[in-house]
């Protein structure tokens, strides 16, 4: 049964981790494996990590790192960055990952979704979008390489092809919203939601508790992640890795329900 998960996604730079805004001006924020051994005493609910040099680079997945990760990782692992073919995915699951996710390589070769999905399931299969608002329109355009390519693709278009072509789950990341922590963009993961009857994870703006439990309001159950939230606290960006405890968990959901569930 699927419910509402709480995501911690961590991004993957020159070996360190690092957080960003707008896609921009990677921080500093510690040692990924530090990071995952930090939210497992937390009990995280799934973790998500992204190479976000993979892609720019044209290099393939780290597989020392993602085999460190993965022997860590006492969670759910989702990593992504560098996959192009079915045996970069059969790899990275084997080393003890859960899914593998895609972007870039998906948009330009939505029958790589196919042939993993049918190697692995369709659960191992995740497609991120990496969206941004088109100037004086309604809807919005998928970006890759770090936000620094158009695509010239809808949101909708691409929700539709990558869903029909076998992903087993979506990650909307909202570039303008990334490490603001002014909240998710409710518009934009309404109309994702709409669009699609496979798992949904949000990413991009969370900033506080509240925010979680507002996008649990809108869309349903779905997945909700965040990277600022997680590393930083203070107005001045401390750099302290957190997580919600089960008590504080089961609030936020909680407050994301119906008044009449």
């Amino acid at each position: 049964m699927l419910r509402p998960r709480i995501i911690p996604s961590l991004l993957v730079h020159d070996g360190g981790l690092v957080k960003t805004t707008g896609f921009k001006d990677p921080k500093y924020v510690g040692d990924p494996l530090n990071a995952v051994r930090i939210f497992n005493e937390k009990q995280c609910d799934e973790l998500a990590v992204f190479d976000i040099d993979a892609s720019i680079s044209g290099a393939g997945p780290d597989f020392k790192l993602i085999s460190e990760l993965a022997s860590e990782c006492r969670m759910p692992l989702c990593y992504g960055g560098g996959v192009r073919n079915v045996e970069d995915a059969k790899r990275i699951i084997s080393l003890g990952v859960e899914k593998v996710a895609l972007s870039a390589a998906a948009l330009a070769n939505p029958a790589l979704i196919t042939a993993i999905a049918k190697e692995l399931g369709r659960q191992s299969v995740v497609v991120v979008l990496d969206v941004r608002k088109r100037m004086l329109a309604r809807d919005y355009e998928v970006y890759t390489h770090n936000a620094t390519r158009k695509t010239g693709v809808s949101m909708s278009d691409a929700l539709q092809s990558m869903q029909a072509a076998g992903a087993g789950e979506i990650i909307i990341n909202s570039i303008d919203d990334d490490g603001s922590m002014k909240g998710y963009n409710l518009d934009l993961a309404r109309k994702a939601r709409a669009q699609l009857h496979i798992p949904m994870t949000m990413l991009g703006g969370a900033g506080k508790p509240a925010d979680f439990s507002e996008l649990f309001a809108a869309c349903g159950t779905m997945g909700a992640a965040a990277g600022s939230y997680f590393v930083f606290k203070g107005v001045y960006r401390a750099v302290l890795i957190s997580y919600p405890d089960q008590q504080q968990k089961d609030a936020i959901i909680a407050a994301g329900q119906p008044a009449d569930a």
